[in-house]
């Protein structure tokens, strides 16, 4: 087994380095932003999982308490998103055909020559143009319930997501008997805002483990954790 992984291991030693995957034709995809669905405009890559977006597109990821990455939706520290300047060079250096003329236009300047060539506003022109299905005069709702910050039932501290919410109330209200309603469960359509859970810490854990909005789950170490402080508390009740 050793001696195969050396010969494949040489193999890959003597191989030349690859050019961009896809061809010309797929540079564009390739060198997009996964929010925006353009070329990349002053790209920033975060730290932790490696992934890039424009610069301007992951500022609103970067306004909320605990950031997670709009594509792999990990945890990342804000302080740790830095310029991605070998994507820059990237862009500087390889060109792709224009989606409408066909001209090859390096990829840094492909949004401005996407921007004013003919050929590709008149694409735009002849797209279909969006109709409801059916026609209706209702208004849109104006109180649609917040479903994605909540108060603490406790002691009334706000704008905590859920899994801040269950930090929350491990931290200081592990050991409060008082019953009290799921802020979660009562923003929910199907909640009854009046039902108190017994043992709201385990509601907490148990019930919403995964987020309805993001369906993003606790790490294993945290969840341990958790369970490990629900369990110290019940110990010394």
């Amino acid at each position: 087994m050793a001696m195969f992984r050396s010969l494949v291991a040489s193999a890959q030693q003597r191989q030349p380095p690859a050019g961009p995957a896809g061809g010309d034709s797929g540079l564009e995809a390739q060198y997009s932003c996964p929010i925006c669905l353009e070329v990349y405009h002053r790209p920033v890559a975060i730290g932790s999982c490696g992934h890039t977006f424009c610069g301007e597109c992951l500022q609103p990821c970067l306004q909320v308490p605990s950031p997670l990455c709009p594509l792999c939706r990990l945890p990342f520290d804000p302080k740790k998103v830095d310029k991605a300047g070998h994507v820059e060079k990237q862009l500087s250096s390889y060109k792709a055909p224009c989606r409408g003329c066909s001209k090859k236009v390096t990829l840094a300047k492909m949004r401005v020559h996407v921007s004013s060539c003919l050929k590709v506003q008149e694409q735009m022109a002849n797209c279909p143009k969006f109709a409801p299905v059916v026609p209706t005069s209702q208004p849109i709702p104006s109180n649609i319930p917040n479903r994605s910050t909540f108060a603490c039932p406790y002691c009334g501290a706000r704008n905590l997501d859920q899994q801040e919410l269950l930090k929350h109330c491990v931290e200081s209200h592990r050991s409060d008997p008082n019953r009290v309603v799921c802020p979660i469960c009562s923003a929910m359509p199907w909640g009854d805002p009046s039902y108190k859970s017994a043992n709201f810490l385990q509601h907490l854990l148990h019930r919403h483990k995964f987020s309805y909005d993001t369906f993003v789950d606790y790490s294993i170490d945290e969840e341990a954790a958790l369970q490990a402080a629900l369990a110290l508390s019940l110990s010394e009740n």
